[in-house]
């Protein structure tokens, strides 16, 4: 059976561009754009610095340069934002409310189909995500955090791949931490589903990262 080609997730933080305020932004909407045409599945509007209603109306703007592509725009945490703005769901950090709490805002707003990613460290924090109905895990770090080595982060996330007391299928885990073009391959032959990064898409042309992630799976 042809394996499953890696989903590719993006998570943005506008403070690592160049320039002003203003010109950080018009970047991170060009990058979202970018990210859109290129096909990626997800893209995480991660700036947590924002007050609600900024960060609103930067979620609207993303909206705006996915335009009609197929790429699906989550808020990170706020449920109530991803619903104000129309995105199609919200990814919730390790320490937040779980996964069945933030269905259940949404089915009551009448969006049963969005989609619900959890940041996690460990096969336990896999397994409660799971458990609560997220549709995907992003495990991390694999390779690195704040600047350091992490040595034993891709056997975690080999044995979290391959767990077999999950229910079945499994939920899809996607790495996340130090991911290049180099040892991206490494993820996927541990078994993630997806790759999630800030810089791979941020710093490179995402046409061309998008080509080489898709390649390791051909």
């Amino acid at each position: 059976m042809r394996p499953m080609a890696l989903q590719l997730y993006y998570i943005t933080e506008r403070r690592q561009f160049s320039g002003d305020a203003q010109e950080q932004e018009q970047r991170l909407l060009a990058k979202i754009a970018e990210c859109g045409a290129a096909g990626v599945e997800y893209i995480q509007l991660r700036e947590k610095d924002l007050e609600a209603r900024a960060l609103e109306e930067l979620a609207l703007k993303a909206v705006a340069a996915l335009g009609g592509s197929r790429t699906k725009l989550l808020i990170n945490s706020r449920t109530d934002v991803a619903l104000a703005c129309g995105a199609h769901g919200v990814h919730l950090p390790a320490n937040d409310f779980v996964a069945s709490e933030a269905r259940s805002i949404f089915a009551r707003a009448g969006k049963s189909g969005a989609a619900i990613g959890v940041s996690t460290h460990s096969a336990s924090e896999v397994a409660l995500a799971e458990a609560h109905g997220a549709n995907f895990a992003v495990f991390g770090p694999v390779f690195e955090k704040n600047g350091s080595p992490n040595s034993e982060g891709l056997d975690q996330l080999r044995r979290i791949c391959h767990r077999t007391e999950a229910a079945e299928p499994p939920m899809p885990v996607w790495a996340l931490g130090g991911i290049t073009l180099e040892n991206a391959r490494q993820c996927a032959e541990a078994g993630a589903a997806g790759i999630a990064a800030i810089r791979l898409f941020q710093q490179g042309e995402v046409h061309a990262v998008v080509k080489q992630l898709r390649s390791l799976r051909e």
